[in-house]
């Protein structure tokens, strides 16, 4: 049985098994999408990390889940929080939260509505002191939403990735702090 462990108004956010690939591989692994994310993925690749984050809810209770429409049943996105472990990266350990929505569903604020119940299971469940966001310079796309859910930009943090192209570097940090988040209104 596939377990939700986030809803919102429209969503479920589930936790992904590894039989997702298929799906993942054709609806979220799509050019447009995976442009500041390191290209697209292989089938194989896709695999070993909805593993890794099996792994992962299985070791710490969280991880990235899949964003499915409650209306239509369909995969929609992805979106959750891992651990920074980028070797490059200043904030080792760091909770990072990310998403990704496929095209036609952009503008619908998906992304938005994930994002907002990942911070309060963040902040409120999971306890954290502070939640991370990373994303290439040039996707404002991205950091507008960053910006949106009441982050931060954090300079000091940002660094320069060679797995990238350097047209998505440097890689910059934004971040959220549980004292930030607890005074939103």
């Amino acid at each position: 049985m596939l377990e939700v462990v986030l809803r919102t108004e429209r969503l479920d956010l589930r936790r992904p098994e590894v039989a997702d690939a298929h799906q993942v591989l054709s609806l979220l692994n799509r050019p447009a999408l995976m442009e500041h994310l390191g290209g697209q993925k292989t089938l194989a690749q896709i695999e070993e990390k909805l593993a890794r984050t099996a792994a992962l809810f299985a070791s710490e209770g969280f991880g990235f889940m899949l964003m499915v429409e409650r209306a239509s049943g369909e995969l929609v996105g992805q979106c959750g929080i891992k651990r920074v472990d980028n070797p490059l990266a200043h904030n080792p350990g760091d909770m990072e939260i990310g998403w990704l929505v496929r095209e036609d569903r952009w503008r619908r604020g998906y992304a938005h509505e994930a994002m907002t119940a990942v911070l309060h299971h963040a902040f409120a469940v999971l306890s954290a002191p502070l939640v991370v966001a990373l994303t290439a310079e040039r996707n404002e796309a991205s950091w507008s939403l960053m910006r949106k859910l009441g982050m931060t930009r954090a300079p000091e943090l940002d660094f320069a990735d060679p797995a990238y192209p350097p047209k998505d570097n440097p890689t910059i940090l934004y971040r959220l702090t549980r004292a930030q988040y607890e005074a939103m209104p």
